[in-house]
């Protein structure tokens, strides 16, 4: 994903953190995911296996879209963090908007 295009992603992420719309951490992610609530995942490419493991196959069967290509130091400083495996999105609307700009690019 372009540098821009990124930045400007991450920063709708960080926004929706504050307004409780993302769920940070593998853990989070999956029972978002378990109970319906998610509707865009982040899993970064330089995550561990283990954790991949435990939410791509989830997130696959629930039908959850993943964004990849961004590497866990830049999720983790989207959100506050050092680094992180996995953000969902638990917004419709948020997650429509972020889709919506990834998929401009893709094209």
């Amino acid at each position: 994903m372009e540098a821009a295009v990124l930045q400007r992603v991450l920063r709708l992420v960080g926004l929706g953190l504050r307004g409780r719309l993302v769920v940070v951490g593998v853990e989070r992610v999956r029972e978002a995911a378990l109970r319906g609530r998610l509707w865009l995942a982040f899993v970064a490419s330089d995550a561990s296996k283990h954790s991949v493991n435990k939410v791509v196959p989830l997130l696959q069967a629930k039908g959850v879209r993943m964004v990849d290509g961004v590497e866990m130091a830049e999720l983790g400083q989207a959100v506050g963090r050092e680094a992180t495996a996995v953000i969902g999105i638990v917004d419709a609307q948020l997650a429509k908007g972020i889709r919506g700009i990834v998929d401009a690019v893709r094209v």
